[in-house]
């Protein structure tokens, strides 16, 4: 058969179905009626048509399939070890160990798992060059990420892991031995950062690195820590968009590095109550991660905010990913965005309107600079009271928080760990950016009133 399917019907331009439409409102105002504005400040249109594109689209896929990862806090380093052969036997591909201090033996935590074929990632909650020294000579047959945003600790915590001075003499020596380095974007979106702030600190941080670093260095890879939120497509084209800043920054060092994208859920948007809904948005914030090509995906599990680890939870978190990688064929489309205007359409305005913050933050002194400052803290603290008026007023919805709640829900006597921001007063450098979630004041309210 040779004949065209479409041969026979008249091509409809952008013009004409936008007449049809206005015919159809009836005299209400197309742009009042169908356009809404996101608070990246893009205008979302009803459609979107070829001939809003007068250019060809970027190729940004990364051609390498996703990972699914299983965190692991390491306690107890026998409990750790039979943890991760346990998860890589139930079909983890990577492992993310978070490690508390430099006494953990590297070789007893990793006994008898297949560095050949599992990728790790190492969240080390202290600084040591030697310590990462002695890691890497152990997994040299790995595909092995450590974490060393150092200034990501400094925004965290307020105050650096020692001093400016050693905390980046680690930093180097660090990437001088494995090549690489990490930043952390997860917490700007978990403390109420929009879009376009996340993808521009990311490239600002990255940047303020880039600039540190001897010419000599060589860096092959840069690790983003990215947390997905609920807004599928945005957070799809937010990926998209993240890979195309990295990509033009290091054009401008003429560089060939890597991006590798480790992605999880938000925890902005999870609850403690009518907590199986957390199943459900941790679904589709995966799902927008594996369709804007995330490298390694670790799901959250549903009652993470307020239940301490456990087998039932971290079961179903990895059941997830692995239905959408086996049963879903999420794994067989590759580049699956490309070509589809809205999102196309997302990325360019998210990657455009986060390059001219960049610029900005650049011309302002640098991240660093503008995070001394206070003015970091200040734009997110902004961004996060405005998504937090839009939940308390009902334009953001948290289905059995602040919509449809159930009045017979219990959760007193459920909570294992505190699922609220914790006061610490003490001395610190700079302000830290502080993780909250949107349902906090709800909860702490009917926690209180719970008979």
């Amino acid at each position: 058969m040779t004949k065209k399917l479409f041969t026979d019907f008249e091509k409809v331009s952008s013009k004409q179905w936008k007449q049809k439409i206005q015919a159809d409102l009836k005299g209400a105002d197309y742009n009042d009626t169908l356009i809404w504005k996101s608070n990246e400040g893009i205008h979302v249109k009803p459609f979107y048509h070829a001939d809003d594109f007068n250019e060809d689209f970027q190729n940004i896929s990364n051609q390498k399939k996703w990972l699914i990862c299983q965190s692991i806090f390491v306690h107890d380093v026998a409990l750790s070890n039979k943890k991760a052969i346990d998860a890589i036997q139930r079909g983890a591909e990577s492992i993310l160990f978070i490690i508390p201090n430099k006494e953990v033996v590297i070789n007893n935590l990793l006994y008898n798992i297949d560095l050949e074929i599992t990728s790790l990632y190492f969240e080390l909650q202290f600084l040591d060059s030697n310590f990462v020294k002695e890691l890497d000579s152990i997994t040299s047959k790995a595909g092995l990420h450590i974490n060393t945003d150092i200034i990501g600790n400094l925004a965290k915590s307020g105050n650096w892991f020692t001093n400016l001075k050693e905390d980046h003499q680690h930093f180097e020596t660090i990437v001088n031995q494995t090549n690489s380095f990490s930043i952390d974007v997860s917490l700007y979106q978990n403390a109420g950062a929009t879009m376009v702030q996340q993808l521009a600190y990311a490239i600002a941080k990255t940047n303020e690195y880039f600039n540190h670093l001897h010419e000599n260095t060589k860096v092959e890879t840069v690790i983003f820590n990215i947390s997905v939120g609920t807004n599928y497509f945005f957070e799809i084209a937010k990926i998209r968009a993240l890979r195309i800043l990295f990509n033009a920054l290091i054009k401008e060092y003429n560089l060939e590095a890597n991006c590798n994208i480790f992605a999880t859920p938000t925890k902005r948007n999870k609850t403690i109550y009518d907590y199986n809904t957390n199943m459900l948005r941790t679904t589709t914030e995966c799902m927008s991660a594996i369709l804007g090509e995330a490298d390694t995906i670790c799901n959250l599990a549903y009652d993470a905010i307020y239940h301490k680890n456990n087998e039932f939870g971290e079961r179903i978190a990895r059941n997830q990913l692995l239905i959408l990688k086996n049963e879903s064929y999420f794994d067989v489309v590759e580049n699956a965005s490309e070509g589809t205007y809205y999102i196309e359409s997302l990325t360019k305005q998210l990657a455009e309107k986060a390059l001219e913050l960049f610029k900005d933050i650049e011309a302002q002194g640098g991240f660093l600079n503008q995070l001394k400052e206070g003015t970091i803290q200040r734009k997110i603290k902004e961004s996060a009271a405005k998504e937090q008026e839009q939940f308390n007023t009902g334009e953001i919805v948290l289905l059995g928080t602040n919509k449809h709640p159930n009045k017979n829900d219990k959760m007193k006597d459920e909570l294992e760990l505190f699922p609220f921001v914790k006061t610490n007063i003490r001395k610190t450098l700079v302000q830290p950016i502080i993780e909250k979630r949107l349902a906090e004041n709800i909860e702490q309210e009917r926690v209180k009133t719970e008979n």
